[in-house]
Order: C-alpha cells, then structure tokens, then sequence
C-alpha cells in the first residue's frame, strides 16, 4: 500500500487526535514508509487541534469534513460528495476506518468500495458491520480478550482494526515534531527568558467546566514546584489558555516569589506550545493536551490525575502517571519527577 487513507471521527481533542500518532508509525514502517492522508469526520470543525494535526510530519495530506447534519438525508448526501471529492484528489490505494462504532466513517469507506472500487478495512464490531467493509478486524472486545487487556489504553485503539494487517503495537510511542512556527516561538521565548536555569514546565489546565474534576490541587502543585526549585533552581514556565490566567495568577501569589517565574497563559497558539514545551526540561502536566504534548516531544513528563483513569496514560521511560488528588500525595509526586529528571539525566 502506497497511499492510505485514514478515517476518524470519535473526537477533536488535541490529546486523542495526536494520540493516533503511534497507529501512523506503524503503518509507516509496515509499509515502507507509504503515504498517509486523515480524513476527521468532527461535530467541531475549526477546532484548535486541526491546526496542530494538519501540519503533523507523519499525514501527507489532513482534511475535515463537518459532520454535525449528518441525522439527516441531506447532510449524509453532502457528507458523500465532499468526501467523494476528497477520495478523488488524494486517489488512495487503501482505506481504514479506525472507528468501532457509527456509521459516519463506514459511509464514506463504502463511497471509497463500492464508488472508486477501492480496498477498504474496518471493525466487525457487530456483525454484520464486517461486510460493509473489504477486510476487517475482529470486534474490539476479543482483541482485547486476545491482548489479555483489561482497560483498553486510548494509543492502543487504533491497532483494533490494525490487528487484521498483523501490525502490533509494541509500546510505540506517540510523537510530534516542531514547525517552523514551533521553532521560532521555542527561540524567541529563550531569548525573552533570558535565562541560563533547567526550565520546569507547569500546565494546571483544565480551565473549562467539564473538565474541573480533572484539575490538579493547587497547593499540592505550589508545594512540589517549591521543593523542585529549591533543590535544582528551575526557571518555571507556566502554560494556559487565555481563562486560565487567574488559575497560574493564583499559583504566582501562594508560590511567593515570581522573580524566576513566567506566565505564558494566553501568549501562544497550539504550534506555539509544542516550541514552548520542548524548551522544557521536565513538563508537569494535569490530563490534558499539552501533557500528550510533551510525551510526544519525549519530553521528561509528570501527569497528575485525580482519579484512575488508566485509558489515559502513558508507559514510557520518560513519562511517571501519578493519581495525587491531594497533599497526602506530594511525596509520590515528588518521586514520579525524580524518576524521570534521572532519566533525562542518564540520557543526555
């Protein structure tokens, strides 16, 4: 296969987007480096995480197709025409359809069959989805049964429909390289510091409502930052959206001291961030984009979570996922970034 085309639809969030990275590596190196094109069906067009994929480094093309009508005749009709003239100009040899569930993605992986007579993969989630497809993958609890996997990791998704290619996974790793845009920030930010200091990255996060339970304890964050400053006097750089600020103005005013403090809330886009996290040199981070961010840059990452969330977290040698939802847990945390600045330390 020379030249695939991807299907997904399941979210627009910057982390599940860049988390299907690790699929794109291996398909990559399982067929030499073929040309990889991702069709994203979204119910949020113009997301900000469409900018960050569509100049990703593995996807030779990236496109977007709003599917919020698609409850009715006349939004599955403009679905297929759009998707129809997407299919035409990039002329793939190989469709796959990542999603398990819906037929959003299995519509236009049947314009793809049954229009252009092009080979298409799929989930037989429940038979008979299978058919509607070329070739197609068992359901994704019996390759979970097959994996012997309990909680079904969010990266090891994609290798559902993968498993009937015989492509495993292998703990590979999500990843991301800078832009040009990413650069320059990452540069001119260095200069603005103007610091000789290791760089301590700090994303508090989860500013919007829905996301609130997932945000880290403040004081528990205050403390940690405290003990790692004092101990490897780390230059801090905060990270945030622009309503994030009062949260990191909060963490200046109990932090007591904001002489080698940075407040970056607001002052980037997405490509911006990734240059800003890779000036780092350990990246403290709640469940959030930036975290899978700084795991893609291999990065040195703590995740603090405030509840086991197992399908969210990642096994490297250079990421610890610690559940710390209070004070009781600043010991731990500690630990978790000991472990990784060791590992940057004998890596570097």
């Amino acid at each position: 296969m020379k030249n695939i085309l991807m299907l997904k639809t399941h979210s627009a969030g910057i982390g599940d987007l860049l988390r299907s990275s690790a699929s794109w590596r291996a398909l990559k190196n399982h067929f030499n480096n073929s040309k990889l094109n991702l069709l994203f069906l979204s119910d949020n067009p113009g997301y900000p995480s469409e900018k960050l994929i569509s100049k990703h480094h593995l996807l030779d093309s990236f496109y977007v197709i709003d599917k919020r009508d698609m409850n009715k005749i006349s939004g599955i009709k403009r679905v297929i025409k759009e998707s129809s003239e997407i299919i035409e100009k990039i002329n793939p040899d190989f469709v796959i359809d990542f999603e398990p569930y819906g037929l959003e993605t299995t519509i236009v992986s049947m314009v793809a069959r049954f229009k252009y007579k092009i080979k298409t993969l799929g989930i037989n989630e429940i038979f008979p989805r299978g058919l509607l497809y070329s070739q197609y993958s068992s359901s994704v609890k019996k390759f979970m049964k097959e994996n012997n996997i309990k909680i079904l990791n969010y990266t090891d998704r994609d290798f559902v429909v993968l498993s009937a290619l015989g492509i495993k996974r292998n703990n590979i790793p999500i990843e991301i390289e800078e832009t040009e845009e990413a650069k320059k920030f990452r540069e001119n930010l260095k200069l603005k510091l103007n610091t000789d200091k290791k760089i301590l990255g700090i994303n508090i996060g989860c500013g919007t409502s829905d996301a609130l339970p997932k945000r880290p304890n403040l004081d528990l964050v205050v403390s940690v930052a405290k003990y790692l400053k004092e101990k490897y006097d780390y230059f801090i750089l905060l990270f945030g959206a622009d309503y994030e600020k009062d949260t990191n103005a909060e963490f200046i005013k109990r932090f007591g001291n904001s002489k080698d403090i940075y407040d970056l809330a607001g002052k980037t886009d997405i490509l911006e961030v990734v240059g800003a996290i890779n000036l780092t040199d350990l990246f403290i981070s709640s469940d959030s984009g930036p975290y899978h961010i700084a795991v893609a840059l291999k990065k040195p990452t703590v995740a603090i979570f405030n509840f086991e969330n197992p399908a969210h977290y990642h096994h490297h040698e250079w990421v610890r996922c610690i559940v710390a939802p209070n004070m009781n847990y600043k010991d731990d945390l500690i630990q978790a970034c000991e472990e990784v600045i060791s590992f940057r330390e004998y890596n570097s």
